[in-house]
C-alpha cells in the first residue's frame, strides 16, 4: 500500500512501553507524528528519538502528540525510554503489520547484505486523522527540528 498526503491514516492498536496499547483513532482532534524507526539503542535513532524528546514542549504547544513505532519489543522500548528519559510513547510493532500498512517495512540494504526492517519515516497526521505530510528521506540528527518547523509554517498560514 502507497501512502499519500490526504489518505485517511491506517488505524491501529498496538502496545506501548507504559504498559498500555495505544490506539491512532483514539488522538482525533489532535495531530499526531507518527514516526517509524528501524531500532532501539542505534546511533541514528537515539539522535531522532531525543530530538523529538527534547522538542516536545514546542510539539505540545501546536497540541501535537508524538508517536514512535518500530518492531523492538515492548521490554526493549522500556529500556530505550528509561536510558534516554523520552517523554513520549513508544509502540511494539512487533509482526511489522502497522509499519507494512504504512508502506515503510521492505527489504534494505547494508553493507551489501539484504534484509527487512523498517525505513525510517515519518508522517504528520492532522487532527481528522488524515495525513498530512510524509517525510520519507529522514536525517535522523535533525528531523524532529524540521518537522517542527514545517508544522510551524503550516501553522503561520493557516
Amino acid at each position: 500500500m502507497s501512502l499519500t498526503v490526504g489518505d485517511l491514516a491506517p488505524d491501529f492498536t498496538l502496545p506501548s512501553d507504559r504498559g498500555n496499547p495505544i490506539t491512532l483513532s483514539d488522538y482525533r482532534g489532535r495531530r499526531v507524528v507518527l514516526y517509524f524507526y528501524p531500532r532501539d539503542n542505534t546511533p541514528g535513532c537515539t539522535q531522532e528519538a531525543c530530538g523529538f524528546r527534547d522538542a516536545r514542549a514546542a510539539f505540545n504547544d501546536l497540541d501535537t502528540l508524538i508517536l514512535g513505532v518500530s518492531t523492538d519489543s515492548v521490554a526493549s522500548h522500556q529500556k530505550f525510554v528509561a536510558k534516554h528519559k523520552l517523554s513520549f510513547p513508544l509502540l511494539a510493532d512487533e509482526d511489522a503489520a502497522v509499519s507494512t500498512a504504512y508502506g515503510v517495512y521492505g527489504l534494505k540494504k547494508f553493507m551489501g547484505r539484504e534484509y527487512l526492517g523498517i525505513k525510517r519515516s515519518t508522517f504528520v497526521i492532522a487532527a481528522d486523522g488524515r495525513i498530512e505530510k510524509i517525510y520519507s528521506k529522514v536525517k535522523a540528527a535533525s528531523h524532529a527540528q524540521t518537522v517542527l518547523q514545517d508544522m510551524d509554517v503550516v501553522r503561520e498560514s493557516s
